[in-house]
């Protein structure tokens, strides 16, 4: 056609005209009635003025379009389509190599980078178009860092589909949701963004690149074969349809005879066949291309320079010092450690890793999120699962970073319940267990296991909820009542399956029932909380079986408590009648005979929190019936009862505040702490709750509501009292997150410090604002708190 142009041409020897193929000619799968995408790139043959040389060519392509469109006896050839040129339509038919760099170099838009993925030299001049090719080419392999970039590519392909006539919905194979373009956009998007520093990615035809893509680890093995296996299938249609009358269409046949002829074509005997199969595909076409296509890492890699992903060992130790490594030497040692090898494990950790180092670089201490990384992935190494979700799964990658770059705490558990990284795939967090629920499945481990191994087992079920709780509250998932709550559900498990399992060792124990206290009894568990607790036996124990008890909860304590790495759970009995010096055990009658004639007032208080942890129900009840008018006493406490418990608060205070400490940074002993705002509103509850029945409650910002509600506490003061109770109590929970030791005081290490800030959810850098606004907030508690605790008229 081009040589029938040049001899219909004047003036055509003297210009040097290539044909460059873009499109599905470009990468040599055309349809059987398709356009020709082409772009024209001319020069003067020989040395004579560009303008007239360009001139002439645009007189050559017009005539070339015509040759090839033309109706003749013999039929036409196939119309010739110029508009992925630069400007469309509204630009010059042909331009020279100077000005077609000038417009790739400084003007073009990131899709028309995309349109020249597949651009090879097709006739006329070759070399002038491979001389173009050479132009563009480095420039495509760029564009992915382009500012915007992936969001663009993902945004053209969704006018694409609001773009498809009402008429055609439902039909097209092309271009509606999980058709042909799905699969070649999916490719092509990740060909752009890791074609940058893999060669191998750089190909034209989207098979070949989707078989790359798979080799190499940037698909799985399973998706990639579904992802050709759909494209092939779909292809097969758009040919079969087109075959029919020669005709350009894409679209599926409405009536039943034309999907029987289509069916008949594949080798199917009903036309229901042949559109339950295609409906298929485009289904399994679509949920892949949403994984890879709207992939968070693939936008995060192509936002990283290409010249970054290709640093030399020094070059590399300086970007890693810039993102906010603190150790860069020792990164890069882990790096190379998780990107090293030929296999398939090393090729998807050099795709995971330019993303991971920036979200890595984002979490409060990125030095360790790298080697928690590194050892979490040789714990997971032979996982399936686990690359293949950090590469495919929506935002699995950026989470886990997160977590790993946030809590030793976390992390800990992480290693010892690895396929916990599993719940990070689902955008939220699912809650733990109910309590009988979690408390079934870790009694149907102690039926299987004696006690030497059931405590090993009962602790990793324990630390895997506790992984749960710790990943919700480090995405922002869990508020501080939840956390409490589900730390306190798994405590209560805890204690139910090792009262289970103790009691089978000592069957001459009697019915026993623990009952919870502080914290866990308010289900206000911190991650560094004790379970507080008291055990009563039933009134028929004699002597030996009350040896038998007390062996019991020996025996729970080592099964809960573990090594240090377990995070086992630390029973405390203090808080029994007599405390320290009182017997580890009683029975019921003696607990209420206790409790009506010799305990004191602070003990009364220690009730308020009292519920049932584990053990026998009925037993529990009867002693919290029991102890009701205790607790919630009519009239409330003498005046002699409150100064004792005054008395106590202050001495507790001044005893147990730690040397050394600024009190202003204790968030539970120091002014307007936990302790000043627990003690208020536990005063509160022994003077009120008789008369207002909703303060009988072991909660603490429940009891604080109900006291708002009944008047009691002003509307001011009941919310600086709830603020600083969950500041103080989420402050605490950073602290432990972060370091895995806990902590009652905002850190002294200004590096400590701004990392609980932004866990905390404060901005980096945010210490100071940690600090500020922790004094205001106190400053108001412990004002709201001094009224009603030391109101010496009350």
């Amino acid at each position: 056609a081009l040589a029938i142009a040049r001899a219909e041409t004047p003036g055509a020897e003297r210009v040097r005209f290539g044909v460059v193929a873009l499109g599905k000619t470009g990468g040599q799968e055309l349809n059987y009635v398709s356009d020709v995408d082409v772009l024209y790139v001319a020069e003067p043959a020989d040395g004579g003025p560009a303008e007239a040389a360009i001139e002439t060519a645009g007189r050559l392509a017009a005539a070339l379009a015509r040759v090839c469109s033309d109706n003749t006896q013999a039929g036409t050839i196939w119309p010739l389509d110029a508009n992925l040129r630069p400007e469309g339509a509204a630009g010059p038919i042909v331009r020279s190599l100077a000005a077609l760099r000038r417009y790739y170099e400084n003007w073009a838009g990131n899709w028309e980078y995309q349109a020249m993925l597949k651009a090879r030299p097709m006739a006329g001049d070759l070399a002038l178009g491979q001389a173009f090719c050479d132009i563009v080419g480095p420039l495509v392999w760029t564009a992915a860092q382009r500012e915007g970039f992936v969001d663009e590519v993902q945004a053209m392909r969704g006018r694409v589909i609001a773009g498809i006539p009402a008429r055609e919905r439902g039909r097209e194979i092309k271009l509606e949701a999980g058709g042909l373009r799905d699969t070649e956009f999916s490719v092509q998007l990740l060909q752009l963004v890791h074609g940058r520093t893999d060669e191998r990615l750089r190909l034209r035809a989207t098979l070949p690149a989707l078989e790359a893509l798979t080799a190499h680890g940037y698909i799985g093995r399973a998706d990639g074969a579904a992802l050709a296996g759909a494209y092939r299938f779909q292809r097969l249609l758009e040919h079969r349809v087109q075959l029919h009358q020669l005709r350009r269409t894409h679209l599926m046949p409405e009536d039943d005879a034309g999907l029987r002829r289509l069916a008949r074509s594949l080798g199917l005997s009903q036309g229901e066949a042949v559109e339950k199969a295609w409906r298929e595909s485009a289904r399994l076409v679509q949920r892949l291309h949403q994984r890879v296509f709207y992939s968070p890492l693939l936008e995060a890699v192509a936002r990283i320079p290409t010249a970054d992903i290709r640093l030399t060992a020094d070059a590399a130790q300086a970007r890693l010092r810039a993102l906010g490594y603190g150790d860069p030497a020792a990164a890069l040692r882990h790096i190379e450690a998780l990107s090293s090898g030929l296999t398939r494990r090393a090729e998807i950790q050099r795709q995971l890793l330019p993303a991971m180092l920036g979200w890595l670089a984002a979490g409060p201490n990125p030095d360790m999120g790298l080697l928690s990384f590194r050892q979490l992935s040789d714990a997971l190494g032979g996982s399936p699962f686990y690359l293949r979700a950090l590469r495919d799964e929506g935002a699995m990658a950026e989470r886990l970073a997160r977590i790993l770059a946030t809590s030793r705490y976390a992390t800990a558990l992480l290693r010892r319940a690895p396929a916990m990284v599993e719940l990070l795939v689902g955008d939220k967090i699912p809650p733990v267990k109910e309590r009988s629920a979690l408390a079934a499945e870790m009694a149907a481990i102690a039926d299987r296991h004696d006690e030497a191994s059931c405590g090993q087992f009962l602790r990793a079920v324990r630390g895997r909820e506790l992984a749960r709780v710790a990943m919700a509250d480090i995405l922002g998932q869990a508020d501080i009542r939840r956390v409490g709550r589900e730390l306190s559900d798994i405590a209560d498990a805890s204690l139910e399956a090792a009262l289970l399992t103790a009691r089978r060792a000592f069957p001459e124990a009697p019915e026993m029932t623990v009952i919870a206290l502080g914290r866990w009894g308010g289900q206000e568990l911190s991650y560094a909380s004790d379970a507080d607790l008291m055990v009563i036996v039933s009134d028929n124990a004699g002597p030996a079986s009350l040896r038998a008890a007390e062996e019991v909860v020996a025996a729970m304590r080592r099964l809960l408590q573990g090594a240090g790495s377990d995070h086992g759970l630390d029973l405390d009995a203090d808080l029994r009648p007599e405390g320290k010096g009182g017997p580890l055990v009683r029975s019921l009658a003696s607990c209420i005979a206790y409790y009506s004639r010799w305990s004191s007032p602070w003990e009364a208080q220690a009730l308020l929190r009292a519920r049932l942890g584990a053990g026998q129900p009925g037993l529990a009840a009867a002693f919290l019936d029991a102890i009701g008018p205790l607790r919630y006493p009519q009239g409330g406490p003498t005046k002699t009862q409150v100064t004792e418990i005054r008395r106590l608060k202050s001495r507790m205070e001044t005893e147990r505040l730690p040397r050394g400490v600024n009190p202003r940074s204790h968030v539970k002993l120091g002014p307007g702490g936990l302790s000043d705002v627990e003690w208020a509103v536990q005063l509160l509850q022994l003077r009120h709750a008789a008369a207002v029945p909703g303060l009988q409650t072991t909660s603490t910002l429940d009891a604080l509501e109900a006291a708002r509600a009944a008047g009691l506490v002003e509307e001011a003061e009941a919310a600086d009292l709830a603020a600083a109770w969950i500041f103080a109590s989420r402050l605490r929970n950073a602290v432990m997150l972060l370091r895995d030791r806990p902590s009652d005081a905002i850190p002294a290490d200004a590096t400590q410090a701004a990392q609980v800030a932004e866990i905390l959810g404060y901005e980096p850098g945010g210490a100071s604002h940690l600090s500020h606004d922790w004094g205001q907030l106190a400053l108001r508690a412990k004002k709201a708190a001094d009224r009603l605790f030391w109101d010496l008229s009350a």
